[in-house]
């Protein structure tokens, strides 16, 4: 009983692969595959560190991209047209508080644009309130929903220029603003870019000064348009500009330039992204002083 058991375990041992007898290659691959499992498992602490440091990033690009091109191919519309058809169906038409809370929702729960929101969009509301301002300038309408949040805060008499420089998002915009109970005395939608516009406002527009300036269009154009601002003489002491999303994603050249230029009073409102969490970004207030 003993032998046979000893036999049928030398039999088993001699039935496993030995790597010794294997040639060289196939022990350079084991080798490798070793060692791949090793440094891949050397990586995973910081691997795991990245995805959760940078997790609400990534829940962004899910958002603002993958889900965006999901809904692109699926309804043959664009991310503004559905914005608005969810506006259109679930707001009450003339009532500027329920046009915005009803967009803050479809921005929070099904798709994200980089509106200024509701938080961001306090701190808006306050300054306007401080300052009651009788001239505004937006730049960047996108799909009319700060357009909407000045045109709400404004004293009677006051008017809004927006600037959108897409014809196809200034369409949407218009349809909002106007079924906001907006006309044409309060909010004039211009139709161009910012580069051509600035400079034809006193002409054009008869503007002599511009009393509250409003930016969130693109962040690479914040410094130019400032600065042809300035050339322009629109802006006289007291006039205030608030730029959007100076941090996230940024507009360092324009912050730069503030501070040097020395014609400024200035803060940088902190916050989060609009729509998200774990973002920081924030909103430069600039009250022009002149040349000193």
């Amino acid at each position: 009983m003993t032998t046979t058991t000893h036999d049928n375990h030398s039999a088993f041992l001699l039935s496993l692969p030995n790597i010794y007898s294997q040639s060289p290659i196939s022990w350079c691959v084991f080798s490798s595959t070793m060692v791949s499992g090793a440094i891949a498992l050397a990586f995973l602490p910081l691997v795991l560190t990245f995805l959760i440091r940078y997790r609400y990033y990534f829940v962004l690009f899910y958002r603002a991209v993958l889900v965006r091109m999901w809904y692109d191919c699926t309804t043959g519309l664009s991310r503004e047209e559905r914005a608005f058809q969810y506006v259109l169906t679930h707001a009450i038409p003339g009532d500027p508080e329920s046009i915005l809370e009803t967009f803050d929702l479809w921005c929070s729960k099904v798709e994200f644009i980089s509106n200024i929101g509701p938080k961001k969009g306090k701190i808006m509301d306050r300054m306007l309130s401080e300052h009651s301002p009788l001239t505004v300038l937006e730049l960047g309408s996108h799909c009319g929903y700060s357009t909407v949040r000045i045109a709400r805060a404004l004293p009677l008499g006051a008017r809004l220029y927006s600037v959108e420089m897409d014809a196809i998002n200034a369409a949407i915009a218009e349809k909002i603003i106007r079924l906001a109970g907006f006309d044409d005395d309060t909010v004039e939608l211009i139709v161009s870019p910012s580069d051509e516009v600035i400079p034809r406002l006193r002409a054009d527009y008869g503007l002599e000064r511009l009393d509250f300036v409003f930016m969130d269009h693109w962040k690479k154009c914040y410094r130019p348009d400032l600065q042809a601002l300035e050339g322009s003489g629109l802006l006289g002491k007291g006039s205030v500009v608030l730029a959007d999303n100076v941090l996230f994603p940024g507009a360092p050249n324009f912050l730069r330039h503030v501070r040097k230029s020395g014609l400024y009073e200035w803060k940088i409102h902190r916050a989060t992204l609009e729509y998200s969490k774990g973002i920081r970004d924030g909103m430069a207030e600039l009250v022009y002083q002149g040349i000193k």
